[in-house]
């Protein structure tokens, strides 16, 4: 399952994004620092947005709730519905694993299109998880599971969570690149 990926877009390239969908993207106190990260890991700082009056904020918060056997860092969303706490995760790549012994086979998944990943999340008090569901077609050779990668034109009904939750559900065949890292 997903147990890292990349963030590798400036600030700058992310307010294009978010303003292509005329949804606002803001923070509280001075601009992040975003500099290009290639690895994010359980437990290490990243960047969510979350919905606020009408637009979306950017913070930092740590992946994975706490646990008792280590952090949650992927939460199944088959068949559940995400009234309060929903954020959304931009990133530019996730990897999977594959292989019964190390070294595995390392793969790397972007958008076919290059456009940034909106990944579905949850907050909890600081912390974050990643939402998984069934795989999609381009996921299904590699892993059982996969990260739930929203649609562009579903963010801002996922970010606000006076609107009920949009449809999770694989990306399509097509929708994303893979490359074999190892």
């Amino acid at each position: 399952m997903c147990n890292e990926y990349a963030q590798e877009r400036s600030l700058d390239e992310l307010l294009r994004e978010f303003g292509q969908l005329e949804l606002p993207l803001t923070w509280d106190g001075g601009a992040p620092n975003m500099e290009p990260r290639a690895s994010i890991r359980p437990t290490d700082p990243s960047y969510i947005v979350t919905g606020r009056d009408g637009g979306a904020v950017i913070s930092q918060m740590r992946w994975g709730f706490p646990g008792p056997r280590g952090p949650i860092i992927n939460f199944r969303s088959d068949g559940r519905g995400f009234p309060k706490g929903r954020c959304l995760v931009p990133i530019d790549a996730f990897f999977e694993f594959t292989g019964a012994k190390a070294p595995k086979s390392k793969w790397r998944f972007t958008a076919s299109d290059g456009a940034v990943l909106g990944v579905a999340g949850l907050i909890r008090d600081d912390r974050f998880t990643l939402l998984t569901g069934p795989p999609g077609p381009d996921i299904a050779p590699y892993h059982d599971r996969q990260i739930v990668i929203l649609p562009r034109e579903h963010w801002a009904a996922w970010l606000d969570t006076g609107r009920p939750s949009p449809p999770l559900a694989p990306a399509p065949a097509g929708a994303l690149k893979v490359v074999r890292i190892r």
